[in-house]
């Protein structure tokens, strides 16, 4: 991370933009122990996922499995997921998004433990 790069908190933990461009972003996540993003998908864009430290709960769809440092995970666009840090350090992820919305407004909430609103068009500066 350098000098200029906001790093943007959350209630379960932290996440820093890397890199914009066009058709794609480059985020560094960071999900605190036993913490967890809300339930959510995305009408516009598909997420890339390689876990650099930490280990997690992903919940992809209806399935859920433990995700460890170079574990990759892939989230279509409109496919449900959620990730949870089950370890006792915090779980670290790149995130990279490609496709036509690249911005917070392209989430849907379906279950937020942290009572966020269920949608980001009506409250567009909170994401994950």
């Amino acid at each position: 991370m350098n000098e200029t790069t906001p790093i943007n908190i959350r209630p379960w933990g932290r996440y820093d933009i890397l890199e914009t461009g066009v058709a794609h972003q480059v985020k560094r996540i960071t999900v605190e122990p036993h913490y967890r993003l809300s339930l959510q998908f995305h009408h516009f864009r598909v997420e890339h996922w390689i876990v650099v430290s930490g280990q997690g709960l992903m919940t992809l769809v209806d399935q859920e499995f433990q995700i460890n440092p170079g574990s990759y995970v892939c989230v279509p666009v409109e496919t449900l997921h959620r990730v949870e840090c089950i370890s006792d350090e915090p779980l670290v992820f790149i995130e990279v998004w490609t496709g036509s919305l690249l911005n917070e407004n392209d989430i849907v909430r379906v279950q937020d433990d942290y009572a966020r609103v269920a949608s980001s068009s009506s409250c567009s500066h909170e994401s994950y």
